[in-house]
């Protein structure tokens, strides 16, 4: 059964009005996105090792495995761009309460949670992803990985919402100003819904 590039969970214009074009969108999802999926299903099919296995097997199986660095990189984007469509809605920004609650827990604030996050957003040094994860002792943290690396691949506990912060999620919009699309996922474009939903999930 070959992966496949999953719909959108909104229209490529959706996203407009809160900072992320159509442009961005259709190359991102559809280009980008897209030959991570076709490059995995090209690997899975020379490869018995990895056949009848399901992405997150293929993701923890291929990590630090030096000749399985390609099988890696493009089944980690492929998780990876998964959750990161669903970090993203067009009604975003707004902390349902248990989310908050949560935040407010764990971070002392909501303004803390967002300084962490944005912090790791804009120090992680060239291609990479920004995370909220529950943690495996049940708290939330942000984290930062490199590449095609997750909170998945490093065991690190549950990912509810992820942030792309290779050039090409934002380049069209924002140019090279990285803290300034951070921020405005943060504010307008990260779904929380979702993220409660992940963590009553966990």
């Amino acid at each position: 059964m070959a992966f496949e590039l999953p719909s959108l969970p909104y229209a490529t214009s959706a996203l407009s009005e809160a900072g992320m074009s159509t442009e961005t969108l259709e190359l991102h999802h559809g280009k980008h996105h897209q030959a991570y999926v076709t490059a995995l299903n090209g690997f899975v099919e020379k490869n018995d090792a990895l056949k009848g296995k399901t992405l997150e097997e293929i993701v923890r199986f291929a990590d630090g495995k030096a000749d399985l660095a390609p099988v890696f990189n493009n089944a980690g984007q492929h998780w990876n761009h998964i959750l990161f469509w669903q970090s993203l809605s067009p009604k975003g920004g707004q902390l349902p309460g248990a989310l908050e609650a949560k935040i407010v827990e764990d971070f002392g604030s909501v303004a803390s949670f967002k300084d962490a996050f944005k912090t790791a957003a804009t120090t992680q040094f060239g291609s990479g992803w920004a995370w909220l994860v529950l943690g495996t002792d049940g708290k939330l943290k942000v984290t930062k990985s490199a590449n095609a690396s997750s909170p998945l691949s490093s065991a690190e506990g549950r990912a509810l919402l992820g942030l792309d912060v290779w050039e090409h999620s934002y380049y069209v919009d924002f140019r090279n100003r990285r803290p300034d699309y951070v921020a405005n996922f943060l504010d307008r474009l990260a779904n929380y819904e979702f993220a409660e939903a992940q963590l009553s999930a966990a």
